[in-house]
């Protein structure tokens, strides 16, 4: 799948089963249009250097761009030695409520700490919806959807990720109507990581583009503030002009350098 070293179905499933939009693509191109059941893909560095990183993709929650914010991520931080694991999710919709991605994501997380892949850290990486969904995983379970065991990632880096402008009460479009399906909109609702995270959150890497017409920045300036209210500390990049999605594969503007910032970054915490 996706020219992964590595397949992990979860979930108790026999397998992972997902549709790509375009079967034909090559997997940095991938995008997936619908998950039956999640699947957990692994990419092996050539020397590793003990850590791990779950790659959370972007696409709104009905989509995952697989390929652009996930197989390209990941054979990025497989040379910076890091085993790279793309989380193929399931979407908040009526057959599975609007928890799914989160309890694929708690999953994903457990299994690759009981691997023996990532003895010394596991961190994960989010873009977009991704990283909405990697901010929650420093955050508390909704207490109106059960119980779920905390899973911390020892490092979070986060790309233009709608934290909480998705939902109701905290948007900045006057007036946004509710995102389809229902499902997301709740999800949207009951996670809003910046005001529910959990004491001593992990350092976290945070980039946004300033003129994102899809994900206003502020969603940056909320999460860095509840970051450091909550005893944890962040580095924030806001480049003025970026496209929403810019992934690894803008060339050409300032925001290309960002890969390098955070390499930079990742050896200043330690955890490279």
């Amino acid at each position: 799948m996706l020219a992964a070293d590595l397949v992990w179905p979860l979930r108790a499933a026999q397998s992972g089963a997902f549709t790509l939009e375009d079967e034909a693509a090559a997997p940095e191109a991938a995008v997936v249009s619908a998950v039956e059941r999640p699947v957990l893909l692994g990419y092996a560095p050539d020397a590793p250097n003990g850590r791990a990183m779950l790659v959370l993709g972007g696409g709104g929650y009905t989509a995952l761009m697989a390929g652009r914010e996930g197989v390209q991520v990941a054979r990025w931080l497989n040379g910076l030695g890091y085993h790279a694991f793309v989380l193929i999710h399931r979407f908040p919709d009526a057959g599975t409520g609007p928890s799914a991605p989160l309890d694929d994501a708690l999953a994903a997380m457990a299994m690759i700490r009981g691997s023996g892949l990532a003895d010394r850290g596991l961190g994960v990486i989010g873009l977009s919806s991704g990283g909405h969904l990697a901010a929650c995983l420093a955050a508390r379970y909704p207490a109106a959807w059960g119980t779920a065991g905390a899973q911390r990632p020892d490092v979070m880096v986060i790309g233009y990720a709608p934290i909480s402008t998705n939902a109701k009460g905290r948007t900045i479009v006057p007036d946004k109507p509710p995102l389809p399906p229902v499902e997301k909109q709740a999800l949207y609702d009951a996670l809003q990581p910046d005001v529910q995270l959990l004491p001593d959150p992990p350092p976290t890497f945070i980039v946004y583009a300033g003129n994102d017409p899809v994900v206003p920045a502020i969603n940056a300036q909320r999460l860095h503030d509840a970051l450091r209210d909550a005893g944890g500390s962040s580095e924030l990049h806001i480049f003025a002009d970026a496209p929403h999605g810019f992934a690894l594969d803008t060339p050409d503007r300032p925001v290309s350098l960002w890969p390098r910032l955070c390499e930079a970054w990742l050896r200043q915490v330690g955890f490279l």
